[in-house]
């Protein structure tokens, strides 16, 4: 499975071997996972990654459907606070999203 830095980088824009927001980007996604976290979802004990070598897989179980979802909260959470939206238009859309998604994931943890 891809790593959680490179596929949340490809789509924030910076290319996989362009390496200067590597901290700063790590830093808005372990903040995503600490939330999802306290949404139950992920591991009991919390999550967070160092670099590039962590994946997906070691956050949630590859044949795990049902979390697919937490690829796209990492991401737009990770988008908020990294690259945040001047259109505010955009900025609620983003908040809907991610709110829908906690929605969503939180009810998946609980059914599991």
């Amino acid at each position: 499975m891809e790593s959680i830095l490179t596929s949340i980088k490809k789509l924030l824009g910076p290319g996989e071997s362009y390496d200067h927001f590597d901290t700063d980007i790590i830093i808005h996604i372990n903040s995503a996972f600490m939330v999802l976290t306290q949404l139950g979802v992920g591991p009991e004990d919390g999550f967070t990654i160092k670099d590039s070598s962590d994946k997906w897989s070691d956050f949630m179980p590859a044949d795990n459907k049902h979390f697919e979802a937490v690829k796209t909260y990492v991401y737009l959470k990770t988008k908020l606070v990294f690259d945040p939206p001047l259109n505010s238009a955009i900025l609620e859309s983003i908040n809907k999203q991610i709110a829908e998604l906690e929605w969503r994931l939180n009810h998946a943890a609980e059914s599991n």
